[in-house]
């Protein structure tokens, strides 16, 4: 199997280095970054910025982009004053009325949603893996459902909210559970039924428009990809790495099991849901539900069980080996939750968590070696 193509797109908000609250400016960080290989782009508020990489083959390659992504919107910040924190939900509440991006379509956004907006207030890691067609996407997206909980798991990176422990490592998932056009995809079954899924969203108004399809899985209507949409952002550009060549190994495995004709894994609607919500509780540091059996198992078997039906496509894909250094190196480090919950723990400070997170946004822990993605 070729390579699939990948790409990753990270939000961020901006904030006051020394209080943490959210700061307006987006359009001026965006207007002054740096110009390189990645683009930026604004968010539905002037408080959160996007860095997005272009389309990637290897690890290096994305990790280099991620890099570049990252230290750029970082700098831009620092001249504006700003502070850029890679954050699932932003540790103190945004003030109100929250400050949206001036255009007609995140306006309208906001007046459909309502109170939900607050859900949008959010920083995420959304994965682009290349497929060969929509056909290809649809059937791959059935395959993965199964695995959106212990990917959640694996990104969680939310656990501060307005100012305290919110007592789930990710709740940034727990928010997007208001949205009606989110949560994990039904399964299809085929290319019509997603595109009727899809109208039946537009028909309702809970999407305003395809952009709006908001599912954790999204198979795209007018580009051969699928974007993976479950995770927070992440602190470091190693742990985004290592999730992408995740997500990448296992559309790999699934793609071929497509090709091959084997039946994706059954997970229930209730059940899916159930498992998301435990994941989003505990991250890998707790007890993980495994949505195919029912069972309560913990986390970090449900993350080795995950890697262990990717392991066709990471082998196929060149990642096995850098997959299995970044996820040892990983839990060495501990979670990004605990991390987290460790720096706050040292004085009941949130600002404490603050600084962690900016000091890590744009720094390297443990570089990517050239070359091992081929390894």
């Amino acid at each position: 199997m070729e390579p699939l193509t990948f790409g990753v797109e990270e939000e961020f908000f901006l904030v006051d280095g020394r209080t943490g609250r959210c700061t307006t400016g987006a359009s001026d960080v965006l207007r002054t970054a740096p110009t390189c290989e990645v683009e930026y782009a604004a968010e539905i508020t002037e408080f959160q910025v996007e860095s997005v990489s272009p389309v990637c083959r290897t690890a290096d390659e994305l990790a280099t982009r991620l890099d570049q992504g990252r230290r750029g919107l970082a700098v831009a910040a620092r001249r504006a004053g700003q502070t850029l924190l890679a954050s699932g939900v932003p540790i103190h509440e945004p003030s109100l009325p929250y400050a949206l991006t001036e255009t007609r379509r995140y306006r309208r956004i906001a007046h459909e949603l309502g109170g939900v907006m607050e859900s949008l207030l959010t920083c995420g890691c959304h994965v682009h893996i290349g497929m060969p067609d929509l056909d290809h996407a649809v059937a791959v997206s059935d395959q993965l459902r199964a695995f959106l909980p212990g990917l959640l798991a694996l990104s969680a990176n939310s656990p501060f909210f307005r100012g305290r422990d919110s007592g789930y490592a990710s709740w940034r998932s727990i928010l997007w559970r208001q949205v009606p056009s989110g949560g994990p995809p039904p399964v299809f079954g085929s290319t019509a039924e997603y595109q009727a899924e899809v109208r039946g969203l537009l028909t309702s108004g809970a999407a305003l428009d395809r952009g709006m399809v908001y599912w954790m899985i999204r198979p795209s209507s007018h580009l051969p990809t699928i974007e993976i949409r479950v995770a927070d952002v992440m602190p470091t550009v190693e742990e985004a790495v290592l999730f992408a060549l995740v997500v990448r190994g296992l559309a790999a495995t699934a793609l071929a099991r497509v090709d091959a004709g084997l039946p994706a894994p059954a997970a229930g609607d209730s059940m899916l849901r159930l498992a998301l919500w435990r994941a989003a509780r505990d991250g890998v540091d707790g007890m993980g539900l495994d949505p195919v059996s029912g069972r309560l198992l913990p986390a970090s078997l449900l993350i080795d069980r995950l890697i262990a039906w990717a392991r066709p496509g990471l082998v196929a894909m060149g990642d096995e080996v850098l997959v299995s250094r970044l996820l040892a190196a990983s839990r060495r480090r501990g979670s990004a939750a605990a991390r987290q919950r460790a720096a706050f723990g040292r004085r009941g400070a949130a600002s404490d968590v603050v600084e962690l997170l900016a000091a890590h946004v744009a720094s390297r822990l443990d570089p990517v070696p050239p070359g091992t993605a081929s390894e």
